[in-house]
């Protein structure tokens, strides 16, 4: 029988230090039937990836909140909907890392030294301008899923593989259509 020790004081422990118990781009072993050569790429490939679309969901949150004119409502939320489904892809993607055994990439300063998608003004662009700019980031994604999704399946990643094919890609070509559309010079009403 465990016997429990009752605390001494209900005080948190403030200004705690520790140890890093894992490096940043390495791989502990863990039973899954998959080379550390293998593991080791797919970390390093999705946690570039996990960078771009931790940068795309808050590109999505940025531009939710200062689209303006005429089709402000819909695009309001279209694109609060995308910025949830990005948002769902990140969790996604960090725990594949780690079932991998790597370390998924979790600090904003370190996203900035990562991403590839192009820092947006501060300020408030034009509504094409905003959507031009999510499907940039779409397209940087997607080129980057398409080639680590090859790649992982000839190192034998199926579930790495699946996971971009099927979550990433198919969502990113799916919310990159729906931006698209709204970028076709079409009147809004007929004279």
């Amino acid at each position: 029988m465990s016997t429990v020790t009752p605390p001494t004081s209900s005080q948190p422990w403030l200004h705690q230090k520790g140890t890093v118990v894992q490096e940043f781009g390495t791989v502990r072993q863990f039973p899954l039937g998959l080379s550390h050569d293998a593991r080791m790429y797919s970390c390093q490939r999705l946690n570039k990836i996990l960078a771009d679309t931790q940068i795309l969901y808050g590109l999505y949150k940025k531009h939710h909140w200062l689209l303006r004119g005429a089709t402000f409502y819909q695009l309001h939320l279209l694109l609060d909907k995308h910025a949830v489904e990005q948002l769902a892809l990140v969790d996604t993607i960090a725990e594949r890392v780690q079932t991998l055994g790597g370390v998924a990439l979790g600090d904003a300063r370190h996203v900035a030294e990562i991403t590839t998608v192009p820092r947006p003004p501060d300020g408030v662009e034009e509504v094409p301008a905003m959507l031009s700019r999510l499907l940039e980031a779409h397209e940087e994604i997607l080129t980057q899923a398409h080639d680590a999704a090859a790649r992982t399946g000839e190192l034998g990643d199926d579930g790495t593989n699946d996971l971009l094919v099927s979550q990433v890609i198919r969502t990113g070509e799916l919310q990159a259509w729906f931006l698209a559309e709204h970028l076709v010079d079409t009147p809004l009403v007929r004279a």
